[in-house]
């Protein structure tokens, strides 16, 4: 298993308990490049997001929108999460 899966388990408790876990799942299978742009984002906001998120979890974000099969990959585990 790659590090940058090793957050995944949170990120989905977070967003199961948030109810946002099939949203976010259908976003990432439907979103395709889109998330280059987001990862982007990240990249460019560390920064000023340091204090309140550790740089470890937004290179695995930031990583997950980069490379679609790791998007793809996270939209799977959401859904087989909710299952479980």
């Amino acid at each position: 298993m790659q590090p940058e899966r090793n957050y995944w388990p949170e990120w989905a408790r977070f967003l199961q308990h948030w109810g946002l876990g099939e949203l976010v799942a259908a976003w990432l299978d439907a979103a395709g490049p889109l998330t280059i742009l987001l990862a982007q984002f990240i990249y460019f906001g560390q920064p000023f997001m340091r204090g309140a998120v550790p740089t470890a979890k937004l290179d695995a974000l930031a990583r997950l929108f980069e490379e679609q099969e790791e998007s793809r990959a996270f939209a799977l585990f959401l859904r087989e999460e909710k299952t479980s």
